[in-house]
């Protein structure tokens, strides 16, 4: 219970914090995104919302995000390998 708690309050600071100063988080979340993600300032709900569900996780439960991160770190890094392997295999002419 504590714990849910804890996390409400996380995720309701954040999400506020966010909506309330989007000018100078927009820019910032345009920065490390890739350009098909990219807000350009518009969706600032549907952003804070996702911040503010990462953040509240990451604080209530860190070692879970961590373990979930090096996941899919280790799945990327073996698709990327494989997809060179295929495409070494491949006659493209």
């Amino acid at each position: 219970m504590t714990q849910l708690v804890i996390w409400l309050i996380a995720f309701a600071v954040i999400l506020v914090l966010s909506l309330k100063r989007w000018e100078s988080v927009s820019p910032s979340l345009d920065k490390v995104l890739p350009a098909a993600m990219k807000s350009h300032g518009d969706n600032a709900i549907v952003w804070s919302l996702a911040l503010a569900i990462l953040g509240a996780t990451t604080l209530v439960r860190p070692v879970d995000i961590l373990l979930t991160v090096i996941v899919i770190a280790v799945l990327g890094l073996v698709g990327a390998k494989l997809a060179g392997w295929a495409m070494n295999k491949v006659d493209l002419h």
